[in-house]
């Protein structure tokens, strides 16, 4: 099976790269190939919302994605968003290549709480897991414990398991046996 690039966007600390690296290998059997890291895209920071475009970060990566793997999962310290949202934890191509997450509101510090860096790391994995079934066309998710389920806020996402509901998991399934056989 073609595998998954990991990379970073800007400095991004090595605990949360190696847990999504674990996460997805263990979770999903996909491998992971890491890639160095990729520069901030300085174009798409939105100087009025103090934010990134998260838009800006999926076409840098898709222009960087090596050859041979199927999907490219970017990681980044930045603050994301779409011009619709205040903010996103993540965004995916839905069935497509690229996804992004953030790690900048998963810190409890962001919201001026103590941080907590076991908490980081399992937000970080389940955000990696959601955008990641997104590429692979899984929506929205109604089921709260999904990984696919709609997080706007940390108790959401702290609510949710980083594992994919008996309704999401054997579409991913598929969807994974269509990228072996590519």
């Amino acid at each position: 099976m073609s595998g998954l690039c990991l990379a970073s966007l800007g400095e991004v600390e090595e605990p949360v790269m190696r847990t999504i690296t674990e996460c997805v290998e263990e979770r999903i059997g996909m491998p992971v190939v890491r890639r160095i890291q990729l520069p901030v895209p300085l174009d798409g920071y939105d100087r009025a919302r103090g934010q990134m475009s998260s838009v800006t970060m999926l076409k840098l990566l898709l222009e960087q994605a090596p050859p041979g793997v199927s999907r490219i999962l970017g990681v980044t310290e930045s603050d994301l968003f779409i011009p619709m949202l205040t903010f996103v934890f993540g965004q995916a191509q839905l069935r497509g290549r690229a996804a992004v997450v953030s790690t900048a509101r998963l810190r409890q510090e962001f919201y001026g709480m103590a941080p907590d860096g076991t908490a980081l790391l399992g937000r970080a994995r389940k955000e990696a897991m959601h955008e990641l079934g997104h590429t692979f066309g899984l929506i929205h998710c109604p089921d709260m414990r999904c990984a696919m389920s709609l997080s706007i806020n940390l108790p959401q996402v702290d609510s949710k398991l980083e594992w994919y509901c008996e309704g999401c998991w054997p579409v991913l399934q598929e969807r994974l046996e269509e990228v072996r056989y590519d």
